[in-house]
């Protein structure tokens, strides 16, 4: 097993060293990439999930999934991050983050996880916009790599996370 977290690890390290930009990466490309990883933020998350919930029918129904999505992901990406202890790439690696870390464990995503739990309570309601919202959500877990503050395994594993509990929010609702 150690053998094989070991070779997970060097894999997820060389494609964060391929994909991440650094400080020398043209200007509007790093702000694009800022301004989209923020959709997966708590501000815009929360927002997301919060607002539709005052036009009431099908649209409050998946806000009120998207709620609860948000919070039960969020509950277990904050115990996987306490339990683990990924370090963050900037940490561990000669390579600046180029947007805030919001603590100092990497291991899983929050920002990938809050993004697409949003996205995916839409778009089980509403098929269509899962179109244009689960790729943007999958885009904030790649703008996590790109700016240097996740590493690739940790956005995958908070995407599953938010599959994960999205569905089973879904299911049950």
């Amino acid at each position: 097993m150690r053998v094989l977290l070991s070779r997970l690890d060097a894999r997820d390290r060389a494609l964060f060293a391929r994909w991440a930009l650094d400080a020398g990466s043209a200007l509007p490309s790093r702000r694009a990439w800022a301004a989209l990883t923020h959709l997966g933020g708590t501000a815009s998350s929360v927002l997301a999930a919060l607002l539709p919930l005052v036009a009431g029918g099908a649209l409050a129904g998946a806000a009120r999934e998207a709620c609860v999505s948000l919070a039960v992901s969020h509950l277990v990406v904050q115990a996987v991050k306490r339990t683990v202890g990924r370090p963050r790439p900037s940490r561990g690696l000669p390579i600046a983050a180029l947007v805030a870390e919001p603590d100092r464990f990497s291991f899983p995503s929050g920002h990938a996880t809050a993004a697409l739990a949003v996205a995916l309570a839409y778009a089980l309601a509403f098929p269509l916009a899962g179109l244009v919202l689960l790729p943007v959500a999958f885009l904030v877990g790649c703008s996590r790599v790109v700016l240097g503050v996740h590493y690739p395994g940790d956005v995958l594993v908070g995407q599953a996370i938010a599959v994960t509990t999205g569905l089973a929010v879904h299911l049950a609702a």
